[in-house]
């Protein structure tokens, strides 16, 4: 079995949503180890009972059967919103550095005032050296593009916005 960027990518968003510090997938030939990144402690410096219990992955506020917490789907953010102002905001689908462009040496993928049409690449997410690829999900111009190349974008962070064509 071949895991592709795109279920790796999904795996990690639900991993990041989670509380858990380390996690190992192995699927026939093909292993994914996931570990959080803790204070810069190291573990010997800690004491015994500076241990801090994970949180629960399930509200416990409210009663619910295993089986129901076992099917709650995690769902993904819109890829963009359209506001009252009409124009469309397309927004990060993950954690990671956000870059205009495919390669340093290469031009941008959008400028500022470039027609685009749905389906065409705006820019790319880098998370632990998958590279995931942004689409228009309209027609439409260029209006801005909110984040630096290179920077660290948020989950749901604004990162272009279009004018619909």
């Amino acid at each position: 079995m071949t895991l592709s960027f795109k279920d790796v990518a999904e795996i990690l968003k639900i991993i990041d949503a989670s509380s858990c510090e380390e996690v190992v997938l192995d699927l026939g030939g093909v292993r994914l180890e996931v570990r959080r990144r803790t204070s810069s402690l190291a573990p010997s410096s800690l004491a015994p009972h500076a241990a801090v219990p994970a949180a629960p992955l399930v509200d416990t506020s409210r009663p619910s059967t295993p089986a129901a917490v076992a099917r709650t789907p995690v769902a993904p953010p819109p890829a963009a919103t359209a506001p009252a102002d009409g124009m469309l905001h397309v927004r990060a689908p993950m954690v990671g550095s956000f870059y205009r462009c495919p390669s340093p040496k290469e031009k941008p993928f959008a400028e500022v005032g470039q027609r685009v049409k749905r389906g065409d690449p705006l820019c790319l997410i880098e998370v632990m050296k998958l590279y995931n690829t942004i689409t228009a999900p309209a027609d439409g111009v260029v209006a801005a593009i909110a984040p630096d190349d290179g920077a660290l974008v948020q989950f749901d962070q604004l990162l272009i916005t279009l004018k619909p064509a």
